[in-house]
């Protein structure tokens, strides 16, 4: 079988073991943005269109949060999409070109939030976009950074 032109030459066993990988993220970000208790489940539509508003609230009126919250919603909003960042370039050798990576991860991340807003599970947060985004840009970053080195390899 020819390895398609869009793919890494690693072998069969590499390969899988990447899409499983990719499968079980998959899997636990669906859980952690869709599946979740009666407490994340809204009676009315959520949302915030305004760009740095949960952010800036965040930061400057950080004693009216508990840490738990904060640091979910700062750093858990960049670090869980750092694999995607990862994962899409490895999938898809096309997706190193950032713009291209970065428009299929903005779409991407704004059908996750729109779900959310139609289901009224979590709500639809144009900073959850942004700080998804900055997490997806450092795996990117760093697959960009090893590209070179792994094109030689293989």
């Amino acid at each position: 079988m020819q390895q398609a032109e869009t793919g890494w030459r690693w072998g069969k066993p590499v390969n899988l073991i990447i899409l499983a990988l990719f499968i079980l993220y998959s899997l636990i970000m669906i859980k952690l943005l869709f599946i979740r208790g009666d407490y994340y489940r809204w009676n009315k539509y959520n949302y915030n269109i305004i760009p740095f508003h949960t952010i800036k609230s965040l930061i400057y009126n950080r004693d009216a949060y508990n840490t738990d919250a904060w640091v979910k919603n700062l750093f858990g909003n960049i670090v869980l999409f750092i694999p995607l960042g990862v994962f899409i370039p490895v999938l898809n050798r096309r997706m190193l070109h950032p713009v291209r990576c970065l428009t299929v991860i903005i779409l991407l991340l704004l059908l996750v939030e729109l779900i959310q807003l139609v289901t009224r599970v979590g709500s639809f947060d144009i900073d959850d976009i942004i700080l998804n985004t900055s997490g997806a840009i450092i795996g990117l970053a760093f697959m960009t950074s090893l590209a070179p080195w792994l094109l030689r390899q293989h």
